[in-house]
């Protein structure tokens, strides 16, 4: 059998299989030399020819078995019964050696393609038709020795081929198997990944619990005993109460939200925590008030003709509260305009599209001292990738001395 490995990986670089053609001209080419040889007529004794032949003759059965050797892939099992046939005829004529070794080629070729159940049968088979061809041997040739040397040949060379192709098998299956194993152990890994970011997980929400949640409601609560503790009837300093108030209130705000976040944190959490809905249309005077509390001096109207979609209903709660707040940290004592009107809109070859138009201008103020407090400008991406996605426009930018957002939402309805 003629074989020539890939090489497993890490190994050296091998020559790459040798393919069944080319393994036909090797079994080809050893015709030919045998035959100019004259190293024929090696199953003599079973021989049917009352003489022996020439040698070149040998070709006559060497040829067909080498063309066998083509099927050695794509059918290895038709192959080695076209084989058998060639290799018959020659045991019983001239006698070659290149039908034996086309059969064991071909017998290998098969073993590998089979299950371990199934080789066990081949190797039943085997036995089989080595006791066959000595029971063969005896008849035919009538003398004992030359049965048992045909009988131990026969089994070398069959057992030998069963014994060489069943460890490739067996070696191509444990490799298949270390390689499901690994598959196995790097879904075990991303497994214990997961569950380590889940106990992280857990571990930051414990640390925003006990640590950061703490000291906002601390905040609130401090700001709460301060404006208690003061005679509302005696006249003080109205500006720090309000001050006080926009404290508790934005640290009530804020300690909500981050319970929200802790239980989207926490694994063990009984059940997803419900988002909070955005402040509406219905709630801008409650985000225009605290403005004030923060210090802004906001300017506010709303003709409140048009009804808005849900969708930009929050949306533009979310603007005018971005906007005021970007105000409030950036334009400290500014003041804001905030106007909402309807407005319409047109589109392309259509009749124009009812909506609301926000527009929140602020003049004024100045900047707070802390460079800590820029703005890095998401949250106005976030707001124009909100607005478009609900069919609106969305601008902000300087407007003269000052700042100016504006946004144009969808009315509520089919389209006109």
């Amino acid at each position: 059998m003629i074989r020539s490995w890939e090489p497993e990986e890490g190994e050296p670089a091998r020559r790459p299989p040798l393919r069944p053609w080319q393994i036909a001209l090797v079994y080809l080419a050893i015709a030919v030399i045998l035959a100019a040889l004259g190293l024929g007529g090696i199953w003599s004794d079973l021989s049917l020819l009352p003489q022996r032949p020439a040698g070149w003759w040998m070709l006559a059965t060497a040829i067909p078995a080498a063309a066998t050797v083509l099927l050695r892939r794509r059918a290895p099992w038709i192959g080695l019964a076209l084989a058998v046939a060639v290799a018959v005829v020659d045991v019983l004529t001239v006698g070659g050696l290149v039908p034996l070794l086309a059969v064991l080629e071909l017998l290998h070729a098969g073993i590998l393609v089979l299950s371990p159940a199934r080789r066990r049968i081949v190797l039943r088979g085997i036995v089989v038709v080595t006791i066959a061809g000595a029971v063969l041997a005896q008849l035919v040739t009538g003398d004992p020795r030359a049965t048992i040397l045909i009988g131990l040949q026969l089994g070398a060379l069959f057992g030998m081929t069963y014994w060489y192709a069943n460890s490739v098998a067996q070696s191509t299956e444990l490799v298949a198997l270390y390689r499901e194993r690994a598959a196995d152990l790097a879904r075990l890994a991303a497994l214990d990944r997961s569950a380590a970011v889940s106990a992280e997980r857990d571990r930051v929400a414990r640390e925003l619990h006990d640590v950061v949640a703490g000291h906002v409601a601390a905040v609130a609560i401090r700001a709460e005993a301060t404006l208690s503790s003061g005679d509302p009837a005696q006249p003080g300093p109205a500006d720090d109460r309000a001050a006080l108030r926009a404290v508790r209130d934005s640290s009530l705000a804020a300690h909500a939200a981050l319970r929200d976040l802790i239980g989207v944190l926490r694994a063990d959490a009984p059940e997803p925590p419900r988002p909070r809905p955005a402040p509406g249309r219905d709630r801008l005077p409650e985000l225009v008030a605290e403005a004030r509390r923060s210090g802004l001096e906001v300017e506010f109207a709303d003709d409140g003709a048009v009804a808005l979609e849900t969708e930009a209903d929050g949306a533009l709660g979310q603007i005018v509260r971005e906007a005021l707040a970007n105000a409030a940290r950036h334009d400290a004592g500014a003041t804001a305009r905030v106007r909402v009107a309807a407005s319409e809109r047109a589109e392309d070859g259509g009749e124009p599209r009812p909506g609301v138009g926000v527009v929140i201008a602020t003049r004024g103020g100045r900047p707070l001292p802390h460079p800590e407090l820029r703005g890095s400008g998401l949250g106005l991406r976030l707001l124009d990738e909100r607005v478009r996605a609900i069919g609106g426009d969305f601008a902000a930018g300087p407007d003269g001395g000052g700042w100016s957002v504006s946004a144009w939402l969808p009315a509520a309805g089919p389209r006109s």
